[in-house]
């Protein structure tokens, strides 16, 4: 089968192509597996944060990718939860102990990193993993509801936000303008903000009903009861915590964070960034019910991912543009 292969570690801009076309062996599904024809994939910040080594996979090569649509071509042993050619999708979580808190367990897997993902014909996943998905998405269009979509909304609920609150988002990528989307659907009397260092980013959230959009370092009308952050970068965290009110929460949706301006938050302020038991936590991966019921609410919330569509074989175009910012929506590779 085709498949875009991962075969070492280096940062994008000394190696522009860090993915490679190989065929390699179809996979066998194990017991209560399903082996799963992948029609898209979408691509993600966290690809960039495997490639250049701040969340490198265990063993190399590896097939990147963990928003995957595709239909069930094969049923492991035991595997009873779906049929053949149903529609499914798998995200960011491939495996993990079933608890409610598996997202942070020791038996979590990614997948993508620590075994085989979406940007290749076919993948793997156990039937637990694997998530029907609802008929007025189409192909590329699910396939960011997976990851940006399912920990966007994990990060949502961490807020621990209410109906008329303040919201803020700072950075408007793949996740963002998803949960830009969701928030209005479930705390419509909600203002939100979005901070955004691109003008094209600032104007396209006001397009999806933001009621203000300024720079990340901007003072805006009124402080945020929450602000959710989905940068790579530690400047935003920053700024959140400046403008955040007091008791506020800022929950952070990043896998990891760049080093490039780390020491910035050597000039952290306590007095004006930390007390007034202001509130900073973290999103650690996703759980299976996150994507399963964010999935129900995309749909009871008609929300359109805006995405740009790649073939499988431009998989480091799509890096590449994605690693160079100002991103409207989501990126997805057309795998068959």
């Amino acid at each position: 089968m085709k498949a875009m292969l991962l075969s070492r570690i280096a940062q994008l801009d000394d190696n522009p192509e860090p993915l490679s076309l190989a065929d390699i062996p179809r996979p066998d599904p194990g017991e209560g597996e399903l082996l799963i024809r992948v029609a898209a994939c979408g691509v993600c910040h966290t690809e960039l944060d495997e490639i250049e080594g701040r969340t490198p996979p265990p063993t190399l090569p590896v097939v990147p990718g963990h928003e995957a649509i595709g239909y069930v071509e094969t049923l492991g042993p035991g595997a009873t939860q779906h049929s053949i050619g149903d529609r499914v999708g798998v995200g960011w979580i491939h495996s993990s102990s079933g608890n409610s808190d598996e997202n942070v367990d020791e038996e979590f897997r990614a997948t993508g990193r620590d075994v085989n993902g979406g940007y290749a014909e076919y993948l793997c996943v156990p039937e637990r993993y694997a998530y029907p998905i609802p008929d007025v998405f189409d192909n590329a269009q699910a396939a960011p509801l997976l990851c940006a979509g399912g920990v966007g909304y994990r990060a949502l609920r961490r807020t621990l936000h209410s109906n008329g609150e303040v919201l803020g988002l700072t950075g408007f990528g793949g996740s963002a303008h998803l949960v830009l989307q969701a928030a209005r659907y479930l705390y419509p009397d909600s203002r939100i903000l979005v901070f955004a260092r691109s003008a094209s980013e600032r104007a396209f959230a006001l397009e999806l009903g933001a009621h203000w959009a300024g720079d990340t370092s901007e003072l805006p009308p009124e402080a945020p009861h929450a602000i959710i952050d989905t940068t790579p970068a530690w400047k935003p965290v920053l700024a959140a915590l400046k403008v955040l009110r007091p008791g506020g929460r800022l929950v952070i949706n990043a896998i990891r964070k760049t080093d490039a301006d780390k020491s910035l938050m050597a000039e952290i302020d306590y007095a004006t960034q930390l007390w007034q038991e202001k509130t900073l936590t973290s999103v650690a991966n996703v759980t299976a019910a996150d994507i399963r019921t964010f999935l129900q609410v995309a749909a009871q919330a008609d929300i359109r991912p805006a995405v740009d569509v790649y073939p499988l074989e431009q998989a480091n175009r799509a890096l590449r543009d994605l690693h160079a910012g100002n991103v409207r929506g989501a990126k997805v590779l057309r795998i068959t």
